[in-house]
């Protein structure tokens, strides 16, 4: 228990430093959260799929790099681990909306790295809903 009480922490500090990168646009710490052994794949809102670290990381310095990219803020994250693999699951405020968010870690070298990150618009309404229903309450 007291492995997987470390993993929880580790996992939510690790999504904590993704969303605080992504806020000071710090690109450098971007790059160091995101695997490096693994496979790395991202799906932005409205964009297609991306395979493969150099274009994962191509697309966080464009975003990173231009003052116009929105301000974020994560809540309500909940955490799955399986292993050496750990899901993310939060909802991202934007000023133009609300969005929910999958993000994928895995183990490399002791750390929690990111492998995934998906994030796509949901409906506010549907919180509530979520909340009444969800069995991912941590």
């Amino acid at each position: 228990m007291a492995r997987e009480t470390g993993d929880l922490a580790g996992v939510l500090a690790a999504n904590a430093a993704f969303y605080m990168a992504f806020t000071a646009r710090d690109a450098a710490t971007m790059d160091r959260l995101w695997a490096e052994r693994h496979p790395v794949a991202c799906v932005h809102p409205g964009w297609p799929p991306l395979l493969g670290r150099e274009a994962v990381m191509e697309s966080w310095q464009r975003i990173l790099a231009n003052p116009d990219s929105p301000k974020i803020r994560c809540f309500h994250e909940r955490a799955l681990i399986y292993g050496a693999v750990a899901l993310v699951i939060c909802h991202e405020i934007l000023e133009a909306g609300l969005l929910v968010a999958t993000n994928t870690f895995v183990r490399e070298g002791g750390l929690w790295r990111l492998a995934h990150h998906q994030s796509s618009p949901v409906a506010e309404g549907a919180l509530v809903a979520e909340e009444a229903s969800s069995p991912l309450k941590n």
